[in-house]
């Protein structure tokens, strides 16, 4: 058995304003519609749209040519406004990871990617969240700014459903059958063995019917995958279970049924066949009366 090794001026109101001292309501009221409709509107002469076109490649090529010092502005802006917030104590001196279990937390606050004593106000909380989401032991991760010096960072980690050895390797597993990155086979040695191509696709469909049955569950050495159909449960004797490819539950409830009148799980036995619907087939271990 192998074992465990992400607008326009109103120009008509002015002009009236000014000459006989009324106010913007009065002459724009005793304007008359050829005044009205003439407020507002937009010279679209040739000469007019050539101007345009101009000033437009000339405030283009402005911009192409300070780009660099542009951004040199905008650097020595934020420098400076970093400085300011710092200096008013806004900056990082307190890390809080929540939700992270011991052997994920030291790879989740390197992922934080945070420095002591750096500005907290600037610092951007969606490039921090999604380094941490990036931890193969994170599912999602919130994080929160808490002025004035302390940033929280809360993780959800995948559950661990299973060790999955295949190939000759082994990987903890998720409910999902997702590997979960940086996990040790070897810290988890309480979690149920399962062995063989698709077993990783398939253990949270077995897995919950087998924890149903204490009885049988801590006689379990390993779950192998059989042509990616079927399962065949090694027990720690060396006994052998045979499942069918559907309705396993059924399946157990018959091996639940034996084991109650006959306490088979107790006598030993070489091999127990239930791939058979209405059938139970037992082979005697060697040596058994």
């Amino acid at each position: 058995m192998p074992a465990v090794v992400r607008g326009g001026r109103r120009q008509g109101a002015a002009k009236g304003a000014g000459r006989g001292g009324r106010n913007v309501q009065g002459a724009a009221g005793k304007a008359g519609p050829g005044k009205v409709a003439a407020i507002g509107r937009m010279d679209l002469s040739p000469r007019a749209v050539v101007i345009s076109i101009v000033a437009g490649v000339v405030v283009l090529g402005a911009v192409l040519a300070t780009g660099a010092r542009a951004e040199r502005i905008s650097n020595s802006v934020s420098d400076r406004f970093d400085a300011l917030t710092t200096g008013m104590g806004l900056k990082v001196r307190k890390l809080h990871v929540t939700g992270a279990s011991p052997e994920a937390q030291a790879e989740i606050q390197r992922a934080v990617g945070v420095t002591a004593d750096q500005p907290i106000v600037s610092l951007d909380l969606k490039a921090v969240r999604d380094r941490v989401q990036a931890v193969g032991w994170v599912k999602e991760a919130r994080v929160v700014r808490l002025l004035p010096d302390t940033l929280i960072v809360d993780v959800k980690e995948h559950d661990r459903l299973a060790v999955w050895q295949t190939g000759g390797q082994a990987y903890v597993i998720d409910s999902r059958g997702e590997v979960i990155q940086g996990a040790d086979p070897g810290r988890y040695p309480k979690l149920p063995l399962v062995v063989g191509k698709g077993a990783d696709l398939t253990a949270a469909e077995i897995l919950p019917l087998l924890a149903q049955r204490p009885r049988l569950m801590a006689r379990i050495d390993a779950l192998v995958r059989v042509d990616e159909r079927r399962w065949d449960l090694r027990l720690k004797d060396g006994s052998l279970i045979q499942l069918p490819a559907v309705d396993q539950d059924s399946a157990l409830i018959r091996l639940d049924a034996l084991d109650q009148r006959e306490r088979l799980l107790d006598l030993g036995f070489a091999r127990v066949d239930l791939r058979t619907p209405e059938e139970v087939a037992v082979r005697p271990s060697e040596g058994a009366v």
